[in-house]
């Protein structure tokens, strides 16, 4: 899942010791559907779907993390997020603020007779 500006912004305001960011914690990080299927780019800031997008908070004990792997879940119920998922953000607020990645890729189409639990996971390495 590739990472965009702001990810960047923050790792260097990280390593300083900084703290200019929002954690992307438990009681921030979000995860966002949407049918977007607009090509990614780093300067983006948030889902490109023009309407039909969500942004859910985080199931329980997420995200986690172990090393430099990070693990982010969030379930969508029955009346939620029905529509074609073809990109997924990570943001850290209910709406607005700052979205760490987004990833184009068309998941399948949710409909209301199923709950989705999207777990999505991120290995940071240097390059």
């Amino acid at each position: 899942m590739a990472l965009v500006n702001l990810a960047r912004d923050m790792s260097a305001d990280a390593v300083i010791g900084g703290s200019t960011y929002t954690k992307f914690n438990a009681a921030n990080a979000h995860l966002g559907v949407g049918d977007s299927s607009a090509a990614f780019d780093p300067a983006q800031t948030d889902l490109q779907a023009a309407s039909n997008k969500l942004r859910k908070p985080m199931d329980a004990t997420y995200p986690s993390r172990s090393a430099n792997v990070v693990t982010y879940r969030a379930t969508f119920g029955t009346s939620e997020a029905n529509f074609a998922w073809n990109e997924i953000g990570v943001f850290n607020a209910l709406s607005g603020a700052q979205m760490l990645s987004r990833l184009v890729s068309a998941l399948g189409t949710k409909t209301s007779s199923a709950s989705w639990q999207l777990t999505l996971t991120q290995t940071w390495v240097l390059v």
